[in-house]
């Protein structure tokens, strides 16, 4: 007898919480011939990625919460690399709107779609799909670290464009003031494990206290200050942006948390002592 050529059957991962479209999509593409494995929740997909291996991945993006299936890409590609990788989403604008999310699919498919196509589209991309040579993933403290500089620079350019802070006759080194070390601590604070047990992990920032009393004695009002503060925020977060194909998302929701928490706390620290300063005329 002449051995006959063994099909290779692909195996996936279907991820999705409708029941509906998830029997009718697993009994589809197992009529194609692939051997699919369907998870309904997102806690069912990961505990399936960790201890099986797939040849493709195809996930609901909407989902009950918020970002489940850009949740489920992530660990695919983090746990396997050279998995095809699928998003579906019912928004017609997706491929514009989810920019970022193609930067970890594959491709995204839209919906409505037919199933038996997307099988056929399973097959043809399965043929060409070659591992991708994935850019090396950095932690949010990272990319401020090597952005530091940059920062700095983008937050004196709002700055400048701020009516509200603006006014003042100051040098760039003076509008500067303390950042690049209100910047350094919080990379600090980045860098160390998360509590889960504190209302927050902020400690005291010396840099801060001294940016207080030097906003009082430039002439910043209690509400420029604050305006400071927000400007800053707004440039981290304009600084992650431009790096989302370097961020790791698995981590990125308790980083930016840390952000806002060690932010809100210089405020603070930089109130209180800019408070102090400008009681201690009146008490002398």
């Amino acid at each position: 007898m002449v051995p006959t050529e063994s099909r290779v059957v692909h195996r996936v991962l279907l991820v999705d919480d409708d029941d509906a479209v998830r029997a009718m999509m697993t009994a589809t593409l197992e009529r194609k011939g692939f051997d699919v494995v369907p998870a309904s929740n997102v806690t069912d997909a990961l505990k399936l990625i960790m201890v099986e291996r797939f040849d493709v991945l195809i996930t609901d993006l909407h989902m009950p919460n918020a970002g489940d299936g850009f949740t489920v890409v992530t660990a695919m590609r983090h746990s396997q690399p050279d998995a095809l990788t699928l998003l579906v989403s019912g928004y017609p604008d997706v491929q514009s709107a989810m920019a970022a999310i193609l930067l970890e699919a594959d491709e995204i498919i839209v919906k409505p779609f037919e199933a038996g196509k997307l099988a056929d589209l399973l097959h043809d991309k399965l043929v060409t799909h070659k591992p991708t040579t994935r850019v090396e993933k950095e932690r949010v403290a990272a990319i401020l670290q090597r952005s530091a500089v940059a920062v700095v620079q983008d937050w004196l350019t709002r700055v400048k464009g701020s009516k509200e802070l603006n006014h003042l006759s100051l040098s760039d080194e003076q509008r500067t003031g303390h950042l690049p070390k209100l910047i350094e601590d919080l990379i600090v604070r980045l860098r160390k494990p998360s509590a889960t047990d504190k209302d927050s992990d902020a400690v005291f920032s010396a840099a801060a206290v001294a940016h207080g009393k030097l906003r009082y004695q430039q002439g910043y009002t209690p509400a420029m200050l604050v305006h400071d503060s927000r400007i800053l925020q707004v440039t981290l977060f304009g600084t992650l942006q431009n790096n989302m194909g370097f961020l790791d998302f698995s981590l990125l929701l308790p980083d930016v948390m840390t952000i806002a928490d060690e932010v809100d706390a210089q405020l603070t620290q930089s109130m209180e002592s800019y408070m102090k300063v400008m009681r201690e005329p009146a008490a002398a």
